[in-house]
């Protein structure tokens, strides 16, 4: 088990190192890096860097510069189909009886988003030896020592291939969905806590989003004890920390729960976190901590409606200021605090609003903060603009333009899902946003699902966890990162059930 911490390194790394990181393509061959990264703990200590996991064969690959049409094997694991039939400095060359067609494409950046090439052909034979028509065994054409051998490995049919409209109706995506949440209830701490706020957040957003009532008392533990922990920090200064993380999962949490069980003493604890985040919302210069001035000043206001309504890390304005990302997920919590029954200043929502729409382009697209980046059809990671989306599309608020807002961002979505896997600062929670809003639309949520079932097929370990996969900050991979990409993997796969009205349940917003 896990020690809780209100902030640990993993959200810190994430969300700020990440920030103010250089753009990392996955594929970084002059600096080392995903690679020679290494988990002091937890079941990928044992492996010599981060690298890419092979679905259910038990092998960790890297991508090579001259080897671009082959996977380099790094690591095998005991006990999975890969032991004792690949070694080490093998290099992977075909699978299912072809050689690799395409050469790496997998990056960060518009031209090179996806994973076109070996991990993408490998995650199709992978697949397809385990659906309908498949045997259990991947054939796998390697080069050991100079020469072409061909192996096989007996990867079974245990899970099958995803249904066409996976993640529902789907046989494989409800056997992983019942293993992850097993799974995600044995890392529950004694205290209650899941780990950091992804975990907190997306632990109990799949539990709920389940529909199984048998995890409700594991996740009025969860709640419990995140109230608990927010009544803590009041002792101290709350400037500091990247404390609006937490207030925004929790509240986000803890409204979801009082939708489905309207259980009384949610709301006190709402009213509380309602309160903290009036107190954080930028919206007037004296908020501005003298320390950013020298600190980052780049992002020092220029007048008072740069930043204006939007949050930050921390309460006001320190550092970089507000985001975006937090800031969408200001404007969710007080949509879904709304809905039961807390009452919001409006013009505080619409503040908030009006800062996302300042930093939207005519595509869509969302940008870091509130100003447009790029140009008008540019796009990158996806995170943000999902965050938005789903703001946008549960505005309380009749206007016309919330909901143009909310369409947009799903479409952009739909039309670009190639950054799914790989977006800023923590790329799970990114993940879980983007799918979010995609759902806003049928159709966008099926292109997303479909360009990155490779990520869903590579990304499944031997054991049943999910593995978090390099990305383009190369930040928050460790002893914790399989329970990271575990619970959003388990919320996604529930989204289809709109058991949370962030997934589309119907709960109207309180009067």
């Amino acid at each position: 088990m896990r020690r809780f911490k209100l902030f640990t390194a993993l959200t810190i790394s994430a969300l700020l190192v990440g920030i103010a990181s250089p753009l990392l393509a996955q594929v970084a061959y002059d600096n080392g890096q995903p690679w020679n990264q290494r988990a002091d703990s937890g079941p990928d200590a044992e492996v010599p860097g981060w690298y890419y996991n092979l679905g259910l064969t038990g092998i960790r690959a890297e991508l090579v510069a001259k080897e671009p049409k082959a996977l380099l094997v790094k690591h095998v694991f005991a006990r999975t189909p890969a032991h004792g039939v690949v070694k080490v400095n093998d290099l992977i060359v075909g699978a299912a009886g072809k050689m690799f067609q395409r050469p790496h494409r997998n990056g960060y950046g518009m031209k090179i988003f996806g994973a076109d090439g070996p991990v993408a052909e490998l995650a199709e034979a992978l697949e397809a030896c385990q659906g309908p028509t498949g045997t259990g065994l991947l054939g796998l054409t390697l080069e050991r020592d100079k020469k072409k051998i061909e192996v096989e490995l007996k990867i079974g049919n245990k899970y099958g291939a995803y249904a066409a409209s996976y993640p529902a109706h789907c046989p494989k995506s409800d056997k992983i969905l019942k293993e992850l949440l097993d799974y995600i209830a044995k890392q529950q701490n004694e205290d209650g806590s899941f780990g950091d706020p992804v975990h907190n957040t997306f632990s109990v957003l799949a539990m709920l989003g389940s529909g199984e009532k048998h995890y409700l008392a594991d996740v009025e533990r969860n709640l419990r004890h995140l109230c608990k922990s927010i009544d803590e920090t009041g002792k101290n200064d709350r400037r500091y920390g990247l404390i609006n993380w937490t207030y925004m999962g929790a509240a986000i949490v803890l409204s979801e729960y009082y939708l489905a069980t309207r259980k009384a003493w949610v709301l006190p604890e709402l009213e509380k976190i309602h309160a903290l985040l009036n107190e954080g919302q930028y919206l007037d210069m004296s908020q501005i901590d003298p320390k950013s001035k020298k600190s980052h000043p780049d992002s020092y206001p220029k007048g008072p409606q740069q930043a204006h309504g939007g949050w930050g890390h921390n309460p006001g304005f320190e550092g970089y200021g507000p985001i975006a990302m937090i800031t969408a997920q200001g404007a969710l919590t007080y949509s879904l605090m709304q809905r039961c029954g807390i009452k919001i200043d409006r013009s505080r929502h619409e503040a908030a609003y009006k800062f996302l729409k300042r930093g939207t382009g005519k595509n869509g697209y969302m940008w870091y903060a509130d100003e447009p980046g790029g140009g008008p059809d540019d796009w990158a990671d996806m995170g943000r603009t999902g965050a938005a989306g789903i703001a946008n599309f549960l505005s309380p608020y009749s206007d016309n333009e919330y909901r143009r807002q909310a369409l947009m961002r799903s479409r952009v979505i739909g039309d670009h899902p190639q950054s799914f896997p790989d977006t800023h600062g923590s790329p799970t929670m990114g993940m879980a946003y983007t799918a979010l809003a995609a759902n806003i639309e049928p159709e966008n949520f099926r292109k997303l699902m479909d360009a990155n079932r490779w990520w869903f097929t590579m990304a499944q370990c031997n054991d049943g966890t999910f593995y978090y996969q390099p990305n383009r900050d190369n930040a928050g991979y460790g002893s914790d990162a399989r329970m990271t990409a575990s619970c959003v993997v388990a919320f996604i796969y529930t989204i289809p059930k709109r058991n949370l009205v962030i997934t589309g349940r119907d709960v109207p917003p309180a009067k």
